[in-house]
């Protein structure tokens, strides 16, 4: 088997085998953009220009994400204390509490990696820390 053939079935699992990101928009009726905003946030507070570079999106775009979940009630903008030109933006316990939705349904196995007997599971384990290494 080649790598490109393990890889291709590896993708296909885990990226399109389970639509887990639309799975998460449906769950917490917003967009999965809005979604990976929240677990972003789920580290700590964050400046505006720093959610931006996590999210891979420009300014503009990120404040449209975040307007979107402050009428929400899942993050609250206040100043930074360092810079008061600057917005500090974190979430809520609403935004906390959907934040972690988002992530334990991205967290959950694929179910045809789940129903791998217990010899196969630790034999990919073993296989996939040595390229994780």
């Amino acid at each position: 088997m080649s790598a490109e053939r393990v890889y291709a079935v590896m993708r296909r699992l885990v990226l399109e085998s389970d639509d887990r990101r639309q799975r998460v928009a449906d769950a917490l009726g917003m967009s999965f953009s809005r979604a990976k905003a929240l677990r972003a946030l789920a580290g700590g507070p964050m400046r505006m220009s720093a959610l931006a570079g996590v999210l891979l999106t420009d300014k503009p775009f990120t404040t449209v994400v975040v307007d979107d979940l402050e009428r929400r009630g899942l993050v609250a903008r206040t100043a930074d204390p360092a810079d008061r030109r600057c917005r500090v933006v974190e979430l809520t316990e609403s935004g906390r509490v959907a934040a972690r939705q988002a992530t334990e349904i991205l967290e959950t196995p694929p179910r045809e990696l789940a129903a791998l007997p217990p010899e196969e599971l630790d034999a990919l384990d073993r296989i996939l820390g040595k390229l994780h290494s």
